[in-house]
């Protein structure tokens, strides 16, 4: 039951009762799995490109470059970095302060090697009144930590991963989101010059982010010759999930309902206010040295080049429809496309007459297109490739979580031992029609696959719901394309002593 009270509190998320009550019966009824066809493979629903066709790509891509298009490039950023330091925190709280776990003692046998080492090195001779070699001598850990992670100290322990000093370079170090500049600059300037990045942030860090690219915006617009345009967005009040008890009943804390972030799937509103002609998407953590750039500079260029292809054709096609010139081998040239490029698959296209075929062709190609990347798997956590069916018997090729796959059934548990490949959210994606009109991504996002988590606040229990996934099924309508790229284009910190791989040092 809403009170007129909490009534209030949803008015100033923009949440209706409706989409309460949509949210309430999805915690009862839970997410139905996905049927799967089969998980992708090279051949079967991976390309992967001969060193010819990556020329060609590459071309596409450098001369698209000297258009005035407008390509963005959207980082995820707004997660602080705690979980990056869980072990750091343990041992805070730990009785002795001294390092147990393997992690732990990495961190301080090769605390020298981080770049954020000279900062933490003055900090420590400031609050604690010596340097970290004489405290690393005297056994006193815990205040390295403390002066590492606390706000009286660098306050890494609550910053956004995006202000954290990842690299180091003659010059000085780097964070994360002046790394992502720098790939911006190598692979997303137009012929203006104009290299659009676009962060989403939490609330209270936008004051962070503004002062740390104004420091040293005119420093990389004077390297690369390019003008940055940087702008933010936060996850909308309006995509809090309301949360439950362990009985599916609103929870509540001081008689107000409880909500939370809706998870990153929250952010294809963000996505939507986006105007441009190309968009890159790539996690804040997902960064390597200028050394290392070139396999990740190249092959963003390459699966830019695809994206261009694959929207050129899907153009002259729907196209082709507009006016009306079709004819039976154009009919059968389609149909290729969208089974060899496009991977879909209709188990009754065959049935269809020719009026039928032609909205079909039309349903399927007039959507948002993404290529995505694909590494082979080598042990990183990240969703899978599969070819999956569709509400409307369809199939086609989707990024799956392991929780919307049913593990009670034999093949799909084959199918998920035996993926070869999985997501490094390395994405490239086109969101305006053949008209050149944006299109609603709300439309094209299956609501039947969110995902529901146990949690808790104030020492109790509570599931909370995280919507369709930005990757997962909030692209789920779209037309999607996966290419293989190289494992080294992948190189994700998700603790602080992933920072000590060969990749980052």
């Amino acid at each position: 039951m809403v009170t007129n009270t909490n009534f209030e509190g949803l008015q100033k998320r923009n949440i209706s009762e409706e989409q309460i009550i949509e949210q309430l019966l999805a915690f009862i009824n839970g997410f139905p799995f996905l049927k799967i066809k089969n998980a992708a493979s090279v051949g079967d629903g991976i390309t992967r490109l001969t060193e010819n066709q990556q020329v060609e790509i590459l071309e596409k891509w450098d001369e698209f470059l000297q258009t005035d298009a407008k390509i963005v490039k959207f980082v995820p950023a707004s997660g602080a970095a705690s979980r990056m330091f869980k072990d750091l925190f343990d041992l805070l709280e730990s009785e002795t302060g001294n390092p147990i776990k393997d992690s732990q003692k990495e961190f301080f046998e090769k605390i020298e090697k981080f770049a954020f080492y000279d900062e933490l090195n003055s900090v420590c001779n400031k609050n604690s009144e010596k340097n970290i070699s004489t405290l690393l001598a005297g056994g006193q850990f815990k205040q390295i930590v403390e002066n590492l992670l606390l706000a009286d100290g660098m306050n890494y322990g609550s910053l956004p991963k995006g202000l954290l000093k990842f690299h180091t370079y003659v010059d000085g170090k780097r964070t994360a989101a002046q790394e992502h500049l720098v790939e911006g600059a190598l692979y997303a300037a137009n012929k203006l010059k104009k290299i659009n990045i676009h962060f989403t942030v939490s609330n209270e860090h936008i004051p962070l982010f503004n002062k740390h690219l104004r420091e040293n915006l005119p420093y990389f617009e004077q390297i690369y010759d390019s003008r940055f345009l940087v702008n933010f967005s936060t996850q909308k009040a309006s995509t809090d999930t309301i949360a439950v008890d362990m009985h599916n009943q609103p929870f509540y804390e001081k008689g107000n309902l409880v909500f939370r972030p809706g998870g990153h799937g929250a952010l294809i509103e963000n996505l939507n206010e986006i105007d441009a002609d190309v968009i890159f998407i790539k996690n804040i953590d997902n960064v390597v040295p200028d050394r290392l750039k070139q396999p990740t500079v190249k092959f963003k260029k390459i699966i830019g080049g695809k994206l261009l292809e694959i929207q050129n054709k899907c153009f002259s096609y729907l196209q082709l429809i507009d006016n009306k010139n079709f004819t039976d081998n154009k009919i059968d040239e389609i149909q290729r496309f969208l089974e060899k490029d496009l991977c879909i698959f209709s188990p009754n296209f065959e049935k269809m007459d020719k009026d039928a075929k032609i909205a079909y062709f039309e349903k399927k190609l007039n959507r948002p297109i993404r290529v995505c990347g694909m590494v082979r798997n080598e042990g990183e956590p990240g969703g899978g490739p599969f070819i999956a069916y569709n509400t409307d018997g369809t199939a086609s090729p989707q990024i799956l979580e392991s929780s919307q796959i049913d593990t009670n059934n034999e093949k799909n548990v084959y199918m998920m031992h035996h993926s070869t490949y999985f997501n490094p959210v390395d994405l490239v994606c086109a969101t305006k029609n053949y008209k050149g009109e944006k299109f609603d991504l709300k439309r094209f996002v299956d609501k039947n696959t969110g995902f529901i988590s146990v949690k808790s606040k104030g020492g109790k229990e509570l599931k909370a719901l995280e919507l369709p996934g930005l990757w997962n099924g909030a692209m789920s309508d779209w037309n999607t394309v996966f290419v293989e790229v190289p494992i080294e284009t992948f190189n994700p910190v998700k603790t602080v002593n992933d920072l000590l791989r060969p990749q980052h040092l």
